[in-house]
């Protein structure tokens, strides 16, 4: 059996379990005041081109864009997403469960459109009585998205402005940045993306670690007592040097670069061979996520072998799929796919 479920179905790169293991009995303080995560720090201020950057090491994704968004928001405040962004569906409601309404837009590929972004902050101050209203007063996006598209540097920079326009901070949700920056459509770097938000972070848990996501202030200026919320929040890990071991690891000789590319390669050939079967996609995506529409007879063919998540039923029968690679995937399981679409 064969799993494209997921992209964090393995442990970690066998880089970070060697680091942990060499590393194991060195004594270090806790809560990140460790030497591992300062030199971690410092390697993701380089890469992002942001000497003066805040970063903080969080354990996962969902507890990350909670804890994000509660401490850039004001206690009466809403965050702005689209429909199918995860804090509004596979979040169990994480953002709503510290106070604060998930307002969405509809989408466009799984993206928001700067115009339609623009329009709706036009359209609520317009409203004589928004100040009853949960006020929007953030913004989130992902890169990639939900369905694997990105955005180009363009896009990032003209909600970036309308955000500014609007005094809203941007945040950016990177638990696959790595995958979205090593796409061969990418036309956006790292520092490039740090200029165009207030806040993103660097996802770990699907790129080669245990687990974590680094969380970067570009400006330096994170919110007050942010290592208070984030303790609040569950998010803060008393032995923070496992966090900031495999950020350092993932980030000496451009080991998350590489990675990312890998997941990228193996999502290329996924792509191509959904193409060469005639097997159509439900979306073009250039990221480690693809989406072919699955027939009833190929679905039962793959049912012994292959593991894959099923997105949507179609009226006529067919469904639509996810195949998602990742930093570990072999290219005997690409190979095997092809087999058995015979």
């Amino acid at each position: 059996m064969i799993s494209f479920t997921c992209d964090y179905n393995e442990g970690a790169h066998p880089f970070i379990l060697q680091r942990l293991v060499e590393t194991n009995m060195q004594q270090e303080d806790g809560y990140g005041e460790d030497s591992f995560t300062a030199l971690a720090r410092q390697r993701i201020r380089q890469a992002c081109e942001c000497p003066d950057a805040d970063v903080f090491f969080l354990v996962g994704g969902t507890q990350t864009n909670a804890t994000v968004i509660d401490a850039i928001l004001p206690r009466y405040a809403a965050v702005v997403g689209v429909e199918s962004g995860h804090i509004a569906v596979h979040e169990a409601g994480a953002v709503e469960h510290s106070g604060h309404k998930v307002i969405t837009l509809p989408a466009e590929s799984g993206k928001m459109n700067p115009d339609t972004l623009r329009d709706y902050f036009v359209q609520f101050y317009h409203d004589p009585t928004w100040q009853h209203m949960a006020q929007p007063r953030a913004v989130y996006i992902s890169f990639p998205t939900e369905y694997g598209t990105i955005y180009s540097h363009g896009e990032l920079q003209a909600l970036y402005d309308i955000c500014k326009q609007f005094e809203v901070p941007l945040f950016i949700d990177g638990a696959r940045l790595g995958y979205g920056l090593a796409s061969k459509e990418a036309d956006i770097t790292l520092s490039q993306l740090a200029q165009c938000c207030n806040v993103f972070y660097i996802g770990g848990t699907k790129i080669g670690a245990l687990c974590g996501e680094a969380v970067v202030f570009p400006k330096g200026d994170a919110p007050k007592d942010f290592f208070s919320i984030v303790k609040q929040h569950g998010a803060l890990l008393a032995k923070g040097r496992v966090l900031g071991l495999q950020f350092d690891t993932l980030f000496t000789d451009e080991l998350y670069h590489h990675l990312s590319r890998h997941a990228i390669d193996m999502a290329m050939q996924l792509k191509q061979l959904f193409a060469e079967k005639g097997i159509p996609l439900y979306i073009d995506s250039p990221t480690n996520q693809q989406f072919p529409i699955l027939t009833p007879d190929i679905m039962q063919r793959l049912y012994d072998n292959v593991l894959y998540e099923v997105w949507e039923e179609l009226p006529d029968g067919r469904a639509v799929t996810r195949f998602a690679t990742s930093w570990a995937t072999p290219q005997e399981h690409v190979d095997a796919l092809r087999e058995f679409l015979k």
